[in-house]
């Protein structure tokens, strides 16, 4: 259904300009699908339209959708429309999928960042310390305040190494508190 309105769109401005007529805006204007309807709460379909995520937030040209089993992210630009709403190329079970993928290579990329020597930094970029040690539960950083364990979940991957979820001064401030 779509070739034939973007067929039709080239074929008007292929005639406009074999003819040095300008072409009117209207018809290529038309042929343009809608934007979808992106908003939280709204229900996502596949294909063949069946539910399979509901929209949980819009921000920054990404979406969030949550599978019931994941949250995942998909630029806004992946969404088309249908007759019952916003709709995306892949099923829950394929989203589902995606999703555990990239919780097992962000947990590898992860693993890579956190070991002995390597500098941890705040959101700002700032270093916060660096590791000394870590096991399954959690983290040893050696700060200028000393020693603190920190959660294995409070870190993230970034290009230059593992970030905290804070910035230096809150970072600080936490283990100041963690201390008294």
């Amino acid at each position: 259904m779509r070739a034939i309105p973007l067929a039709l769109a080239s074929l008007v401005f292929v005639a406009g300009a074999a003819s040095a007529q300008q072409a009117p805006a209207a018809p290529a204007a038309a042929a343009a699908p809608a934007a979808p309807a992106l908003a939280a709460g709204s229900k996502v379909y596949d294909p063949q339209g069946t539910e399979i995520a509901t929209i949980d937030s819009v921000a920054g040209g990404n979406v969030v959708v949550s599978t019931g089993t994941n949250k995942v992210t998909i630029p806004a630009s992946s969404f088309g429309t249908s007759p019952n709403g916003p709709v995306i190329a892949a099923t829950r079970a394929q989203l589902d999928a995606a999703a555990a993928q990239a919780a097992a290579a962000n947990k590898a990329a992860l693993d890579a960042q956190l070991v002995a020597g390597a500098d941890v930094r705040g959101v700002s970029g700032v270093v916060v310390g660096k590791v000394k040690s870590r096991d399954e539960s959690g983290v040893l950083l050696t700060t200028p305040n000393g020693d603190v364990r920190v959660p294995l979940t409070s870190f993230t991957t970034a290009a230059n190494g593992a970030v905290i979820g804070m910035t230096a001064a809150e970072f600080e401030a936490a283990v100041a508190a963690a201390k008294s």
